[in-house]
């Protein structure tokens, strides 16, 4: 996976730079999906600039984007992109969104790039090779790596928005989880377990997301030593119910928060 990991940094980098043209741009087009989410022409172009470019270089893969929906392939191989993670963030002319490439193998997230065009740092990692962290451009990766922190009380909680845990029916958990941790911050999406991912923050919480959300975000998490889970306890990244990312020490003691009788 070597040269498809090179290559997914390469166009995560090459993706970046279209998203940062409109970035803060007073010619933004910001529009609404069905679904009530945020979408603009930056997100539709760089997914069309991803697709052609993956499909050039493996034409036998399989390709999924948020935008434009699947291409199946032959190689047992799929490209899960979503080409802005935190759209509103971005539209809003805050930083904190990524460019998030992830590949899968017979269904296994095997690969996963998050570029943060506005923060220039990008986060990365093939199954069982680590996870690294490029913190700028002109700076050479390091090993991304999970805290080690062992108390919630001393835990810094993250989480999109408290919209997400009433939509899916977490309230609970979220008033649990904000009064078990020592520290609660709104930073939310890609940017939320990428700060998990590199000891930065203990726990980040999307009750809700999609597989274009999530694929990216796995391996990175688990190869910075860290737990990705979903809100039923169990490991995937198919996004039905949501993600999880904590570090080694706690994924226990959330878990069980997420089990606790009501």
């Amino acid at each position: 996976m070597e040269k498809a990991l090179q290559k997914s940094i390469e166009l995560a980098h090459r993706a970046g730079a279209i998203a940062l043209r409109y970035f803060r741009s007073a010619a933004l087009a910001v529009d609404h999906k069905a679904d009530g989410t945020v979408v603009t022409q930056a997100d539709r172009e760089i997914e069309q600039f991803l697709r052609g470019a993956i499909a050039a270089e493996w034409p036998d893969d399989a390709f999924l984007g948020e935008e434009f929906g699947e291409h199946q392939g032959r190689s047992g191989r799929r490209w899960i992109v979503d080409p802005i993670d935190g759209t509103l963030s971005f539209a809003h002319g805050v930083p904190l969104f990524g460019v998030l490439i992830g590949c899968e193998v017979d269904g296994r997230a095997e690969l996963g790039v998050v570029f943060l065009p506005a923060l220039g740092e990008t986060i990365y990692a093939v199954r069982g090779c680590g996870a690294h962290w490029m913190k700028s451009a002109d700076e050479p990766p390091i090993p991304a790596r999970v805290s080690s922190v062992n108390s919630l009380d001393q835990a810094l909680f993250c989480a999109t928005s408290l919209r997400g845990f009433q939509r899916a029916g977490c309230e609970r958990e979220y008033s649990l989880l904000n009064q078990a941790t020592g520290r609660q911050r709104g930073w939310g999406d890609c940017y939320g377990h990428m700060l998990v991912a590199t000891g930065r923050a203990e726990i980040m919480v999307d009750p809700i997301l999609s597989i274009w959300d999530a694929t990216a975000l796995l391996p990175i998490v688990l190869e910075a030593g860290g737990c990705a889970f979903d809100r039923k306890g169990e490991v995937t990244h198919g996004g039905v119910h949501g993600l999880i990312t904590t570090n080694g020490s706690l994924a226990e003691p959330v878990r069980a928060l997420f089990r606790a009788p009501a």
